[in-house]
């Protein structure tokens, strides 16, 4: 597996990470085809081959269903093999987004997170963008909310999971990272 620093937080993450949607959520999420969410032996065998692969990096949200919580069973005793990249900002709620990007919800979030995941930090905490990536930067507190939280220690690095590429572009610039949308059929 490779390698590469995430960002420009010095975390060395593997070139593929693994997604956990599917762990906690079955509704209202954008694939072709209907899916069970696995039970826990599966989800430990699913964790445990990523990485004996060498991902290192795992990804979830709390509008992802239960996955935080799922999560912080399955790697209870590997937190130091993992890199845990969580977000704010979206909840699913009654089968529909909804979204906050408010200090007190940021902070509400993350505390929450730190809890359902089982650890005392997480690696790095993206905005998850309700498409409105400009206005989320430039009119509300969620990315001062997260360099807070990141001095104080409660998140090692943030960004922003964008929708747009002018987003993406304002995100990098006062961001540790981003998580950007790229589709090879659709390059514009």
């Amino acid at each position: 597996m490779r390698y590469r620093a995430l960002g420009s937080t010095g975390i060395q993450v593997s070139a593929l990470g693994l997604g956990t949607v599917k762990l906690g959520r079955n509704q209202g999420v954008k694939y072709p085809q209907q899916f069970a969410i696995p039970d826990d032996a599966t989800a430990g065998l699913l964790i445990n081959t990523a990485l004996q692969l060498g991902i290192n990096l795992i990804d979830t949200a709390p509008a992802y269903g239960n996955s935080e919580e799922r999560l912080g069973h399955l790697l209870k005793g590997q937190r130091k093999h993992w890199v845990i990249c969580s977000k704010v900002g979206e909840e699913f709620i009654d089968g529909k987004s909804a979204f906050d990007f408010s200090e007190k919800h940021t902070r509400f979030s993350v505390e929450r997170s730190l809890v359902r995941l089982n650890t005392d930090y997480i690696d790095l905490v993206l905005v998850h963008s309700d498409g409105n990536d400009r206005d989320i930067i430039e009119k509300t507190p969620v990315l001062a909310t997260l360099a807070e939280l990141k001095k104080q220690g409660k998140i090692r690095s943030y960004g922003m999971s964008t929708k747009t590429v002018e987003g993406g572009i304002m995100a990098a610039r006062l961001t540790d990272t981003v998580m950007a949308t790229y589709n090879p059929e659709h390059r514009e």
